[in-house]
């Protein structure tokens, strides 16, 4: 196959995909790993695509290489994620054992669960805090402190969580994507929510509309694993079954 019609196919095949790997590329026209390796390099440096770890993203999605701080993002659609909290929090009732991730939309859940019933657990020094103060009964995962998100990190949080078993766990996310799913910066930060999620019957992912279509370097979650609660219809995104969109 010439190399033209090889690029025309890659690029088609993120056209309908939004995203694709270099398995699958491979698979598809039948060449080596290291061909397909070098068409998504061509086409990257030329604008056509956005070259990631293992494959390639359409050129229209927002790839993030880097973490903002809390301070960064706590300013960032503050009403937005004000609305999504406050739905959140009514999900949560009195015999529920709660897993409360890391970030600013889920710290945003504190405000309404002043007078919770729930019983708490956290990788997310601050969010304990508050939950403390309030005089909930919280769980401060153990471990390694991450500074720009003030997140317990680690194999020590992995290992607690496994032995915990949630009713319900509420996720922070900085990219949602079909294809990528929920991703985050950070490797450590990934394993933690990977772990956390797969300990919770009901998994509930919060994100504003900014989120979605962003691709940031690890999954945690596939897209369908979690119900994911937002504040307004996406393009794009509208036929899913799993989107809540808060009133």
């Amino acid at each position: 196959m010439l190399t033209e019609q090889r690029y025309e196919l890659i690029l088609k095949l993120l056209e309908e995909k939004k995203s694709i790997t270099v398995s699958e590329v491979k698979e598809i026209i039948h060449t080596s790993e290291s061909t397909v390796r070098r068409d998504i390099t061509a086409l990257h440096q030329a604008g056509k695509l956005v070259k990631v770890f293992g494959g390639a993203i359409a050129a229209d999605h927002t790839l993030m290489a880097e973490e903002p701080t809390v301070a960064q993002k706590v300013e960032v659609h503050k009403d937005e994620k004000q609305r999504i909290a406050q739905y959140a929090a009514s999900l949560v009732t009195a015999e529920d054992f709660v897993y409360l991730d890391a970030g600013t939309t889920t710290g945003r859940m504190l405000d309404y669960l002043e007078k919770s019933e729930a019983t708490f657990v956290t990788n997310a020094v601050a969010h304990a805090q508050a939950l403390a103060a309030a005089g909930l009964r919280v769980f401060l995962v153990g471990g390694e402190l991450k500074a720009s998100t003030e997140a317990v990190v680690g194999n020590q949080a992995m290992l607690t969580l496994k032995n915990y078993h949630f009713t319900k766990g509420f996720f922070g996310t900085n990219g949602i994507s079909r294809k990528a799913g929920f991703t985050t910066p950070d490797a450590n930060e990934a394993l933690i929510k990977k772990t956390a999620m797969e300990q919770c019957q009901r998994r509930y992912v919060l994100g504003d509309a900014s989120k979605f279509g962003k691709v940031s370097a690890v999954t945690f979650s596939d897209f369908q694993d979690a119900e994911i609660v937002t504040e307004s219809r996406v393009e794009g995104y509208s036929d899913c079954e799993n989107i809540t969109v808060v009133p």
